[in-house]
């Protein structure tokens, strides 16, 4: 298997609380997977540790076969659970920006996505509709030309039309050899796309298999078999 991600014995504690414990994940190249569990699971914890925004206490990372460092963020694409968008910027402002700071940034990308929505590039971001803003965030994560895109709650709080088509960029903006974590509590609506399922809870390795697989041993959605595992 060529990986993208290595991550073993991985620990992170927050005063003493453990946010993760003893993680020991591998990701091929090529995937697309679902990391799923609960609120307070440590989704966001491993993604930020991924990005290199949290320091693990413990464990060793590697992506693309490197160490947590400038080589690593180059061919990571990040999108937050939270709006980075800068309000007092035009659209065209932020991919601007984003196309001066990334050199992978592919503005024919761009382009052709901003068109497909009908996206004014000339509207201040704070202009904008809580959903068309939280596409055009999409529109830069996923214009760069990344070996590992991130994406925490990527179709959280949008409209089902919105979310549909949320999961439509980023099957087909994306190299086939790329890797795509996405981090999300709406089961149902990713599943679709999903190859691999990597489950946590409590900071522990529940599940980590094909989609394939899951379903086959159990019988199972993706959907149906997190409920059970995680029925409160």
């Amino acid at each position: 298997m060529d990986k993208i991600l290595e991550c073993r014995g991985l620990n992170k504690a927050y005063n003493g609380f453990p946010a993760l414990n003893n993680i020991n994940l591998s990701v091929a190249k090529g995937r697309i997977v679902g990391l799923l569990g609960p609120n307070g699971s440590g989704k966001t914890t491993l993604i930020k540790i991924l990005t290199g925004l949290l320091t693990p206490n413990t464990g060793e990372i590697l992506i693309d076969g490197k160490q947590i460092g400038p080589e690593t963020k180059s061919i990571v694409s990040y999108l937050p659970d939270h709006n980075f968008l800068a309000p007092w910027r035009t659209v065209d402002g932020m991919v601007k920006y984003f196309a001066d700071f990334y050199t992978d940034f592919d503005m024919s990308r761009a382009d052709t996505m901003l068109d497909n929505l009908g996206i004014d590039r000339k509207a201040k971001i704070k202009t904008l509709s809580k959903g068309t803003q939280e596409k055009v965030a999409l529109i830069l994560i996923m214009s760069r030309r990344a070996k590992l895109y991130l994406l925490d709650e990527p179709i959280a709080g949008v409209d089902p039309a919105t979310r549909d088509y949320i999961l439509r960029t980023i099957l087909s903006n994306y190299d086939s050899d790329s890797t795509i974590i996405i981090s999300t509590h709406l089961i149902s609506d990713v599943e679709q796309v999903l190859s691999d399922v990597v489950m946590i809870n409590t900071g522990n390795l529940v599940v980590a298999d094909t989609v394939d697989n899951l379903r086959e041993k159990t019988g199972k959605s993706v959907d149906e078999y997190f409920r059970e595992v995680f029925r409160c």
